[in-house]
């Protein structure tokens, strides 16, 4: 016992610590418990490896490994293990896998916050690491906490169009993506089979998160639930509408939601010729020249000899990184191989190496694989749905290929070079 003038003392700081976090009656929330916990966790399971799963996808659409060109991410080493050739078929793989991604993911953001938060008495909990189990227990929790913010917030960031982060997005988001879920799958293993008993009992056990001197409940755990599912649905509906044909005026929350006009030209762009840099006199039909390398040498063409050979359409989409897409579009113009072949390539074509004439921005340049140039439906565009490319879908000609992410279709083509890159 304490006696005399410490009585005091040792009372005022029993009292002071419980005003910290790191004190279990600080925690005072009757919400907080293992079932609460258990149900977000089993949707966060489910929809962060689908999550994971199209990310890498996203990752291996860029073909990562053709160029320095596509590369944004140095020294990846094992970790790009499972990158395979991008294919073109079927025509809508990207616009489906990049639609999922994003949207999921922002409708995943109230889960993942309610998980956040009914679990962050933990990373309070002294003494830091009881045995060396528990340390590592609590040091996969930090990884997943941050690895968690870090990924949704970056990726809510790009969604939005603001890089407010340092460096490139692509390299951030790959190396946190492979560290978030490495915590996550560590995580899983370690309370999955908790999750679950605490699931088919129905009923709460006394545990850490379970507040000891509880507040009077304002709503129930299943109403919590509730809200929680709501703000997800609310988050899918202001979003998921970037993707789908008809429901674009509900996509409040997507930079790219807005009614994109009419005509041949209406549909959604991502950078405008003005953002880009390109002049008037960039795109002039009669100072602009294409050209063309490879085998054989250099051919220089004009918008008006490009038009005397033989022209070819295709209906496809546009999809970006940032979760938007649009319907099949009508492309018309040359076939990539056909332009192979003015260069000596006759047979199978090589890779492609695309130069943009943009000045400003990421993606001036970029490379598609030999399999996307022998597609027939990879067109050098001159016109779209009938008339001839508005200056922000990339006059004088753009490159469209089946499958590929937004920026591969690079708009405004000053030289295509085919062969080793």
């Amino acid at each position: 016992m304490v006696h005399g003038p410490f009585r005091g003392v040792v009372a005022t700081y029993g009292r002071n610590m419980r005003r910290t976090p790191f004190s279990p009656a600080f925690w005072r929330s009757p919400l907080r418990g293992p079932w609460f916990t258990s149900v977000l966790g089993v949707v966060l399971l489910g929809g962060i490896t689908v999550l994971f799963v199209t990310g890498l996808l996203s990752y291996a659409a860029y073909n990562p490994d053709l160029s320095a060109v596509n590369d944004k991410t140095p020294g990846k080493g094992l970790l790009g293990f499972y990158l395979f050739s991008w294919p073109t078929d079927p025509h809508w793989l990207y616009r489906l896998t990049q639609g999922v991604h994003v949207t999921l993911g922002i409708t995943l953001i109230p889960v993942l916050l309610a998980k956040l938060w009914s679990v962050v008495p933990k990373l309070f909990t002294l003494p830091p690491a009881r045995s060396l189990a528990h340390a590592l227990e609590r040091l996969s929790l930090l990884l997943l906490v941050g690895g968690g913010l870090f990924e949704f917030v970056t990726g809510v960031l790009n969604v939005q169009l603001d890089y407010i982060f340092p460096g490139s997005f692509y390299p951030l988001h790959f190396y946190g993506a492979w560290v978030f879920f490495g915590a996550f799958v560590a995580h899983a293993v370690l309370k999955m089979p908790i999750a679950w008993r605490n699931l088919r009992q129905l009923r709460e056990e006394r545990n850490d998160l379970v507040s000891l001197n509880p507040d009077p409940p304002t709503v129930s755990r299943r109403g919590a639930l509730g809200l929680v599912g709501g703000g997800s649905l609310l988050l899918f509906g202001t979003t998921v509408g970037q993707d789908v044909d008809g429901l674009r005026w509900s996509a409040v929350l997507a930079p790219h939601g807005a009614d994109p006009g009419s005509g041949p030209g209406g549909f959604q762009i991502n950078k405008t010729a003005a953002y880009a840099g390109i002049t008037a006199a960039d795109r002039s039909e009669e100072g602009w020249r294409l050209v063309v390398k490879g085998r054989t040498g250099t051919v220089r063409l004009s918008r008006a000899e490009l038009l005397q050979l033989p022209l070819h359409s295709s209906a496809l989409p546009i999809a970006c990184v940032e979760g938007w897409s649009t319907s099949d579009q009508w492309w018309r113009g040359v076939r990539l191989r056909d332009l192979a072949a003015l260069v000596g390539y006759d047979g199978d074509p090589p890779d492609l190496f695309v130069q943009s004439l943009q000045r400003h921005g990421a993606f001036r340049r970029a490379a598609l694989r030999a399999n996307q140039v022998a597609d027939p439906r990879s067109l050098l565009a001159l016109f779209v749905n009938g008339e001839s490319l508005t200056p922000d879908h990339g006059h004088p000609a753009r490159i469209i290929v089946p499958a590929a992410p937004g920026v591969l279709n690079t708009k405004w083509v000053a030289e295509l070079t085919f062969g080793d890159l």
